[in-house]
């Protein structure tokens, strides 16, 4: 029987009221099982005959399950017992999640921040083992960190290649490269799974049971669901799911994620690529907003806002835990079974919503604009002003007239439109500079207005579909810095440093390319910076 417990109030209900019996009657739940492309707009059949091998994944990846237990016993007899996961987007966030709510050590390399790498590559490198982990191989960061950490095994005197394990698809560069370098393990996940879709596929098992996690319970989990979520009835939860994320009226695009107490470490996080990268596009989607339990977008009330509540178990929820008023949905159950529930929801609303759930049309827009970076020698936009430690650009037109960062940043809070969100982009070390995070509350007390919060490259595999694909009604504050160090690139000719910055760069130009406010603050001394735009962003709230 399925873990799952959904309740949903107010505009959430009404809208599943409104579409769950056509849902019902149309068979869409069997139909995806089923992998049926029509359910989708004419338009994805094609993607979608190439990306629903995920319905079936809780089964057809326990083969995999021996060889990644047998490969977790051969490195731990040999004292290898540090797992590092070289991999971004969909090949990181699902394993990360996993293990987090597992309580089992991962270390997630999915920055290109030099400090950051250098922190992951210099901890235990004697007891480590790398997962590198991408369906191509073609990602730059990923194929980045790969480098590093090759040549850093090999300079320690250890054998690289008995330290790195590869998940790629069967075929692909990456996985014939590995293969002719005699690489530990190559595992191939199924081609017919798109990344933010392969939770329960080799990209979200290897590393995750290599670093401990149970993944035949997790797998046991997806399964006790699938059937319950593949039936044509109006008590479908995912068909509920779907229907409130996408069919409210007018369509409440900000779906407010607030963690209370769920026991699934980050999931959040996962689910915000899930939906943003398959929603955010041709104009239109829902963006979800990740928030701390108690935000003040959690108690706004805003047309546009849908609440959704991870809770432990909605069946001890009490009639003073729910306004019945509220546009909210609580969903509870084993993350197995929820990972699966947020699959199936998600396509749903894109055929709601009449999108193809399956592409990221705009997400190669920053990759082109990096790579063009990189592959010239530029000159540096000069700062349009520069105070303190902090030095300020602003897109076309945005700094007119403004001569200090409070200015800059008032005049991007007054492009918000009135329906619109703001994103704050840090591209810096998300493991050491997590105090940054304390500006998201406080910018959007001061916006009233929901804030999302992405590390940087990392949210570009995420919500930058979203960014750039959806309703234009978003505004960008980009946060850089000076790194106190950099670090090469074996056999290519940019640092980590490069990249990062050209990273920044060039997803802040296609953003204002496409006519979206964007404010950049770059730290000249990060430990001051930090400091000075904190003090700057709680006096604005």
């Amino acid at each position: 029987m399925s873990s799952l417990g959904f309740i949903a109030t107010g505009a959430a209900q009404a809208a599943i009221e409104a579409h769950v019996p056509g849902l019902v009657a149309d068979e869409v739940a069997s139909r995806i099982a089923a992998k049926d492309t029509t359910v989708w707009v004419a338009s994805a059949r094609a993607e979608a005959a190439i990306r629903l091998g995920w319905v079936d994944a809780a089964e057809s990846s326990r083969a995999l399950v021996p060889g990644i237990l047998a490969l977790r016993d051969e490195l731990r007899a040999e004292g290898v017992n540090r797992i590092v996961l070289a991999g971004m987007g969909g090949s990181s966030l699902a394993p990360e999640v996993i293990c987090a709510t597992n309580d089992v050590e991962l270390v997630v390399c999915d920055s290109t921040d030099p400090e950051m790498v250098a922190g992951v590559l210099t901890d235990r490198l004697a007891t480590t083992a790398l997962v590198v982990s991408s369906k191509s191989g073609s990602t730059v960061e990923t194929d980045s960190q790969r480098r590093v950490f090759e040549q850093a095994f090999n300079d320690a005197g250890l054998d690289a290649a008995a330290r790195i394990i590869v998940v790629t698809d069967p075929g692909s560069p990456m996985d014939e490269a590995s293969r002719k370098a005699g690489y530990r393990a190559v595992f191939n996940a199924d081609p017919t799974v798109g990344g933010r879709y392969s939770a329960l596929t080799a990209f979200g098992l290897v590393p995750s049971g290599l670093a401990g996690v149970d993944i035949e319970a997790f797998l046991d989990e997806a399964s006790d669901a699938a059937e319950f979520l593949a039936e044509d009835d109006e008590d479908n939860i995912a068909l509920a799911l779907g229907a409130a994320l996408a069919g409210t009226v007018p369509l409440r695009d900000k779906l407010i994620f607030a963690d209370e107490g769920s026991g699934l470490v980050g999931f959040a996080d996962w689910a915000e690529q899930l939906i943003a990268e398959s929603t955010g596009k041709l104009g239109t989607g829902v963006l979800p907003v990740v928030v701390e339990d108690g935000a003040p977008e959690t108690t706004s009330g805003a047309a546009d806002f849908l609440q959704i509540r991870l809770v432990a178990d909605t069946g001890l929820l009490t009639d003073g835990d729910i306004d019945a008023n509220a546009a909210s949905v609580a969903v509870s159950g084993a993350l197995g079974a929820q990972m699966l529930l947020w699959e199936y929801a998600t396509v749903v609303a894109g055929r709601l919503l009449e999108i193809d759930p399956f592409d990221q049309p705009d997400v190669e827009a920053a990759k082109v604009a990096a790579r063009s970076l990189l592959d010239s020698t530029p000159d540096p936009v000069p700062a349009q002003l520069t105070e303190g430690a902090i030095e300020v650009r602003g897109s076309a037109g945005l700094l007119t007239g403004v001569d200090s960062v409070a200015g800059a940043l008032a005049a991007l809070l007054e492009a918000l439109p009135g329906n619109g969100y703001l994103s704050v982009q840090a591209y810096l070390d998300r493991r050491a500079d997590t105090a940054l995070e304390a500006i998201r509350p406080a910018l959007a007390t001061a916006t009233g207005r929901p804030v999302t919060f992405g590390w940087g490259p990392r949210f570009l595999h995420s919500t930058g579909q979203f960014h750039k694909g959806g309703p234009r009604v978003g505004a960008y504050l980009q946060v850089t810095a000076d790194s106190a160090m950099d670090l090469s690139i074996p056999e290519r000719p940019f640092t980590f440093g490069e990249l990062i910055a050209a990273q920044a760069s060039g997803d802040a130009a296609v953003l204002a390319d496409a006519g979206r406010p964007v404010l950049r603050l770059h730290l000249r001394d990060k430990e001051a910076g930090l400091a000075q735009l904190d003090k700057l962003v709680r006096d604005l709230a």
